[in-house]
Parts: C-alpha cells; sequence; structure tokens
C-alpha cells in the first residue's frame, strides 16, 4: 500500500527516525520542521497521513491540527499526533480540534505502521466518494449540501458489545448525553443486531468472555451492510498486538481501560460524525447522478459518468504514482442471444450480467455499461496481477450457471471476454489506456472468447 505522509517534528533526529522507518514499508515521506511548513506543504502536495508533533515552538501541533481541519482543501487529511504527552487531557483537546489519532513517543514500530496503514485505507476510500461528488458537480448538477453541520445537531446511535455490566453501565451513562447507547452483552448475537439495526458506530469490548472480539470486527468488514460501519475496540492495557491486529483488520479507533469518559465522548464524536459524513455524500452521489448518469436498464453508471470520472481517477492515480487498471467486458455472441430469444430475453440477460458483474467487484471499483453488451470497470490502487485475478472471478461468475429468461421458462449460456490494460506512467492518456484494453479484448475474441487477456501479457 503506497501512500505519501508528511513528517512534522522539529527536531531533526525524530525526523529521521520516522522516516527511516515510513520508507522501510515503501511509503512516500516529505518531511517538516515547523507548522507553517506543514500547512504550505498540505496545500501544495497531494499528502494522505500527516504525522505530527505536538511540542513545537511558535504554532504547536494543536494549532496546526485547527488549521488543516478548519481548511475544506485540507480537512480531510487524517492527523496523527506524535507526542511525549500521555494524558487525557491532551488527548481529548487533540481530539476536539480534529486529530484522527494519537501515538505517544517512543513510537511503536508497529504501531506506527498499522495506525498509518489503517487510516491511508480509510482515506482513499473517502477520496473515492468526494472524487465522485466532484464529478457531479463538474457535469453540472447542483452543488452538494455541505454536510459538515447535518450531522451534529442529531444524537449518534451506537451499539455497545460488552458482557460485563459494571463495564457498559458505566460506558453507557458517560455516553448518555450525546450518544443513544443500546448495549448488546452476548456477542453471538451482536452480528445480527448490528446488521439490523441503523447505528452510526459500533464499541466492542476486547476482552469478551469465550468469544473472539476480533473475529466479530472481522465479519463486520465482510458484509456490504457493515463495511462502512466504524468500529471502536475498548482494550486492556496489555493488549497492544491484538490491537494492531484489529486495526490491519479494518477497526477505526481504540480506546484502553481504565476508560476516560471525556475522551472516549471525544472519540465517539469524531467517529460518529465521520460516518455521517460518509453517509451524506454517498446519498449525494446517488440522488444526483441517478437520472442523468444512469444506465436505465442495468441500473450501472453510464458512458457519460465514466468519462469524466475516468479522468479524475486517471490524474489522481498520476499524482500519487499509484497503479490503476481498466477492464473492458463484452458479452460473447450477445447478437446470437437477441436474434434466438428476442430483444426482451437479451434486456434480462443484459440486467442479471450487470447484477453479477457488480457482485464480483470491490466497493471501490467503479463499473459502467459502455454500450450495447460492454462494460467497463475502473479499478483504481490496484496492479495487473491483482486485476487479471479480479477479472477471472468476473469471468467464472458469468459462465457458472445459466442465465434464466422468461421467468425462468428458459435457460441461457453466457460466457464473457475481458481486456485488461493499467497505467503505465506519467506520459499515459485516458485514450491510450482505453485503446490497450479495447486491443486485448480483441485478442480475447481473437483466441476463442470466454476469456481475459492483459494488455501486452
Amino acid at each position: 500500500m503506497s501512500a505519501r505522509i508528511l513528517v512534522v517534528d522539529d527536531i531533526p533526529a525524530n525526523v529521521k527516525l520516522l522516516q527511516a522507518r515510513l520508507m522501510a514499508e515503501y511509503f512516500e515521506v516529505l518531511t517538516a520542521t515547523s507548522g507553517p511548513e506543514a500547512l504550505q506543504i498540505c496545500q501544495a502536495e497531494e499528502c494522505d497521513i500527516v504525522l505530527l508533533d505536538v511540542m513545537m515552538p511558535g504554532m504547536d501541533g494543536f494549532e496546526v491540527c485547527a488549521r488543516l481541519k478548519a481548511d475544506p482543501a485540507t480537512r480531510h487529511i487524517p492527523v496523527v499526533m506524535v507526542t511525549a504527552l500521555d494524558q487525557p487531557a491532551d488527548r481529548v483537546r487533540g481530539l476536539q480540534v480534529g486529530a484522527d489519532d494519537f501515538l505517544t513517543k517512543p513510537v511503536s514500530e508497529l504501531a506506527l505502521i498499522a495506525r498509518v496503514k489503517n487510516l491511508v485505507r480509510l482515506k482513499r476510500a473517502a477520496d473515492e466518494l468526494r472524487m465522485r461528488a466532484l464529478t457531479n458537480r463538474e457535469m453540472g448538477f447542483d452543488e452538494m449540501e455541505d454536510v459538515e453541520e447535518s450531522f451534529r445537531a442529531c444524537a449518534g446511535r451506537a451499539l455497545l458489545v460488552d458482557d460485563r455490566r459494571s463495564s457498559y453501565e458505566r460506558i453507557a451513562a458517560g455516553l448518555s448525553r450525546e450518544v443513544e447507547v443500546t448495549v448488546e452483552p452476548y456477542p453471538e448475537d451482536a452480528l445480527f443486531r448490528i446488521a439490523d439495526g441503523d447505528f452510526d458506530l459500533v464499541m466492542i469490548s476486547l476482552s469478551l468472555e469465550g468469544f473472539d472480539s476480533l473475529r466479530l470486527c472481522s465479519q463486520l468488514r465482510s458484509l456490504e451492510r457493515t463495511r462502512s460501519l466504524p468500529i471502536l475496540l475498548i482494550a486492556e492495557p496489555e493488549d497492544d498486538q491484538r490491537l494492531v491486529r484489529g486495526l490491519e483488520i479494518g477497526v477505526n479507533d481504540y480506546i484502553q481501560r481504565p476508560v476516560d469518559q471525556n475522551e472516549l465522548l471525544a472519540r465517539v464524536r469524531t467517529q460518529v460524525r465521520r460516518k455521517r459524513y460518509g453517509d451524506n455524500l454517498r446519498a449525494a452521489v446517488r440522488e444526483t447522478m441517478e437520472q442523468a448518469v444512469t444506465d436505465e436498464l442495468t441500473g450501472l453508471h453510464n458512458r457519460r459518468y465514466l468519462m469524466t470520472h475516468l479522468e479524475s481517477s486517471f490524474q489522481q492515480s498520476l499524482q500519487r504514482r499509484s497503479a490503476m487498471t481498466l477492464l473492458i467486458c463484452d458479452i460473447d455472441f450477445f447478437k446470437s442471444i437477441n436474434d434466438s430469444y428476442g430483444h426482451d430475453a437479451g434486456d434480462e440477460v443484459l440486467k442479471e450480467f450487470a447484477r453479477r458483474l457488480r457482485r464480483s467487484l470491490r466497493g471501490l471499483d467503479l463499473v459502467c455499461r459502455y454500450g450495447g453488451e460492454e462494460f467497463v470497470v475502473v479499478m483504481p490502487e490496484t496492479d495487473m496481477s491483482l486485476a487479471f485475478g479480479v477479472a477471472e472471478r468476473v469471468r467464472l461468475t458469468i459462465a457458472s450457471e445459466p442465465f434464466l429468461v422468461e421467468g425462468g421458462a428458459r435457460a441461457i449460456d453466457v460466457t464473457v471476454s475481458v481486456g485488461a490494460a493499467c497505467l503505465e506512467g506519467p506520459d499515459d492518456t485516458v485514450e491510450k489506456l482505453i485503446k490497450r484494453a479495447d486491443t486485448a479484448l480483441y485478442a480475447a475474441k481473437r483466441k476463442g472468447r470466454n476469456r481475459v487477456v492483459a494488455d501486452a501479457a
């Protein structure tokens, strides 16, 4: 996972130490030795994370964080405060000015890398949503409502999974003035409770008796309905290794016992706001794009949306020096389906094809109907080897069982050919990328169809 990290500290030795650790994990590292320099870099560069020292002369880390979060151009960059301070009051202050997390000196290498990777994943998902909202505006739709204030007035709803009565009663009481807390003392029922509820956050004790809390976290991340639901772990002081594992599988935040109620409230408030913001972004994208840029038959985005979004995604990948792959999928012998079974049956095949295609892809991927029986998939942050595996999964999903039409009265065997091409560097263009994928698709057709061919393979 490549990302650009800004390290801010007025002590050169601290900067070099963090820089070395991050570069060993193949992150690109920028450095700054003062608050004003950090603000300037964040304005000029595409930063994914800011590691920010608190104790700096002149403008301290709290002020830098507050300025970053107040600026619409930088407020979405995750900020991790790196500090020797380990008092709850300092953490609460940092959270109040918008910090996303804390690392205490001396910084644990495991915690550092796990935190950075987790926040990069979250930021990339949010970036994709924001870019789609920007696509709406570029295409002439109404400006998206500013949602920064819209979720502040309404109390959050949280589910607390904790089997210790003294613990969950104290936590629920501490949050009661801002958050409606539902307690689930039986962890084996928690997954169903969460999936059926309309929660902004789930808090899970890491010390559930006879139950693996991390397994529950993993299950939440694997389900479509709960994939974006924030998870906050409540951990014991000796749980560091399990916390790192939790962050790796997608946990958003944690707090350690004994729980400081003010810090917990600040962390919960941050997660609820982030969830509401993401929900509003997704709703804005759905509502404004539904008619004008959606293919009426399949429900997928259409070619008009694809070309606008692809250019934005392409430029972002160039700026980040990250991979991006394009798939063009074409249903084999589709004309003969129309000729043999009629256009109504052909439409049913197209709708079922779109459903299976969407089911085989990740939430990060964008799938569009390009025209006729051709579909395009944009896969950001994806190299050719991974994309080829996904494309092969798509091919198998299409061919694995017949397509039922006419209310199930007829079954049609359907296959798909797929051409894949990836971004090739700063001199590449969207037009060249599409052309290479199209050439690979025609190679798949020539080689017998029902196969995946990668450009230059």
